[in-house]
């Protein structure tokens, strides 16, 4: 009885809570018109739709202004002071993917000119941090991939034997993804020819450990994909004497002579712009006579055989004849 005498007195007092109660039961009752249905998956969809079309936002000006110069310092071959607005560019975006695989490869480039190793170790261990925190922005980026190739190339020559060659079998992934993604970019096929070719030419003891140590030899490593790669660097970028010094290198000790000279013949047309350029510009020039005597006296003893054929420039191309490896060049 009380509690009738409750409810009634709530139901005078209080009405409104009835209006309240009343319409829930009545949305609930009632089922929903048939537009209502056809209308509220559209309504939905917006905004599942907006995120997709969000764009990147733009650099901001000063940002941009920063990344403009570094850009011509570096083609200027200020790679310090080019390394110095890299830097502070990540100061204020610290995850920029331009601002980082650049770092890395200016770290690299500082690094191999000094000839002391605890600065040259310091620059390489700086690239490979920078080039890893870019991997993590774009796992599958060319450049970031070209950036850790480079550096853990780099960082190899600073390492004992096993180190060494469980840099080489790590890197292998890398430089590959790195020619794949950026097809334009010639250092990418620089770095990936150095690498088949040093792999090709694994000594005993390197093979006996990659087999027993390290699951096997990396794959892909041949002399003559090396030397394809470095004519694709070529074709790219024709003014690299850096590239025309590997190739003819290559060629050299694979027997090709006479591509060999046609490389340093073009080398010499190359102006040296740095002082690495003519460091490599004199070894041109030293490496072309012991060719070119070599070059007359075969042609004296074998007047009428020809050399062998070069390696197509394209690593897609037809394959030239098997590798003479290990064959020497008569001085």
């Amino acid at each position: 009885m009380l509690v009738v005498i409750q409810l009634c007195l709530t139901l005078v007092l209080r009405p409104w809570r009835c209006w309240v109660v009343g319409g829930l039961l009545w949305s609930l009752a009632v089922p929903p018109a048939a537009g209502q249905i056809r209308h509220r998956p559209n309504h939905v969809a917006a905004p599942v739709a907006k995120p997709a079309s969000k764009a990147v936002p733009a650099d901001p000006p000063a940002v941009q202004a920063k990344l403009t110069r570094a850009a011509s310092l570096s083609s200027e071959f200020k790679d310090s002071e080019a390394l110095a607005l890299y830097q502070d560019v990540l100061k204020t975006v610290p995850s920029h993917y331009l601002a980082l695989w650049r770092a890395a490869v200016l770290s690299v480039r500082i690094g191999g000119r000094y000839s002391d190793e605890t600065r040259k170790a310091a620059y390489f261990d700086a690239a490979r941090r920078y080039a890893e925190r870019a991997l993590l922005i774009q796992p599958e980026g060319g450049e970031s991939n070209y950036a850790v190739a480079l550096a853990l190339f780099n960082q190899a020559s600073l390492y004992r034997a096993g180190a060494r060659l469980l840099a080489f079998r790590n890197l292998r992934s890398h430089v590959y993804l790195a020619t794949e993604r950026r097809p334009d970019l010639p250092e990418a096929w620089q770095l990936r020819g150095r690498w088949q070719y040093r792999v090709a030419h694994y000594n005993l003891l390197e093979r006996v450990y990659s087999k027993l140590v390290l699951g096997g030899v990396p794959e892909g490593g041949s002399s003559r994909e090396a030397m394809a790669a470095l004519e694709k660097a070529r074709q790219l970028a024709p003014q690299n004497i850096q590239f025309c010094y590997d190739l003819a290198r290559m060629c050299r000790y694979q027997g090709r002579r006479q591509r060999a000279i046609e490389v340093l013949r073009e080398a010499e047309k190359i102006p040296p712009v740095t002082s690495e350029d003519l460091v490599v510009s004199r070894l041109c020039r030293q490496m072309l006579p012991p060719l070119l005597r070599a070059a007359a006296r075969h042609q004296r003893r074998n007047p009428a055989q020809e050399e062998a054929p070069t390696v197509s420039p394209d690593p897609n191309g037809p394959k030239p004849p098997p590798d003479t490896l290990g064959k020497k060049e008569a001085r």
